[in-house]
């Protein structure tokens, strides 16, 4: 799919992987719609681009935020997901158990909320004129190498992202007939808030398994990914990693 004047939007919008995003998208052509959670962090962040708080857990918050993209743009082609949260936490540490509260938390951002965007960005789509390849729209997903090889205390992270994961294919096949592929890319560690987070014995752990380069991603670089997915149409259904040889 081209990008020159299709409507796109990004979840995440306010910083990290999905800011990277959302310029990148901009640069290609795209009228970019960032979504996050905190209005005035958005605006700042985006620069003079469209944004709009959301809440990616709550239903309710998704359909209207995607409705009034509609409403304001005429359509949305483009949807990609990269909200999430880390949520670090031992299955048992110090006799203390996991909260459930903060497993329902990183499952209901990280996995229900990108399934909340995935179904109101594909009922838009579903209604667009397809290309001359009957293409209607794109959505791509950010999983994660911890889907696969998570960290100490990242139960709910890991499980949330190898859900992404695991319904990339499903609902690609769900979606075919409306001409909508759906991709799920899986970053290693990259520079972001999210990292920035990490104790730094964990960052240098991984940076150090790392082939070439030895360093963390930039966010360009999964933008750069993200572009290249969506322009390239012969891209659907699978998970690609983006880690620079993680193990």
């Amino acid at each position: 799919m081209k990008l020159d004047n299709k409507v796109a939007v990004v979840t995440g919008a306010a910083s990290g992987l999905g800011l990277a995003t959302c310029k990148a998208l901009a640069a290609a052509g795209a009228k970019v719609v960032g979504f996050d959670l905190d209005q005035q962090r958005l605006d700042a962040a985006l620069d003079g681009m469209v944004g709009i708080a959301v809440d990616v857990s709550d239903e309710a918050s998704v359909k209207a935020a995607i409705d009034a993209v509609v409403q304001r743009f005429g359509a949305v082609h483009v949807a990609v997901n990269c909200a999430g949260i880390l949520g670090p936490c031992k299955t048992l540490s110090k006799g203390q158990l996991f909260p459930t509260e903060l497993w329902n938390r990183v499952l209901g951002v990280n996995l229900t909320g990108t399934f909340n965007m995935i179904r109101h960005a594909a009922l838009a789509m579903s209604t667009n004129t397809p290309n001359d390849s009957g293409e209607r729209g794109v959505i791509i997903n950010t999983a994660s190498g911890a889907a696969r090889e998570g960290q100490m205390g990242q139960a709910a992270y890991s499980a949330s992202k190898a859900g992404v994961i695991g319904m990339t294919l499903p609902i690609a096949r769900d979606l075919a007939e409306h001409g909508i592929r759906v991709v799920s890319l899986a970053p290693g560690l990259f520079e972001s808030g999210m990292s920035a987070g990490m104790p730094a014995k964990v960052s240098e752990t991984i940076v150090n398994g790392l082939l070439f380069p030895r360093r963390m991603g930039l966010p360009e670089e999964f933008a750069a990914l993200v572009r290249h997915v969506v322009e390239n149409a012969y891209l659907n259904a699978l998970t690609l990693d983006i880690q620079c040889g993680t193990r």
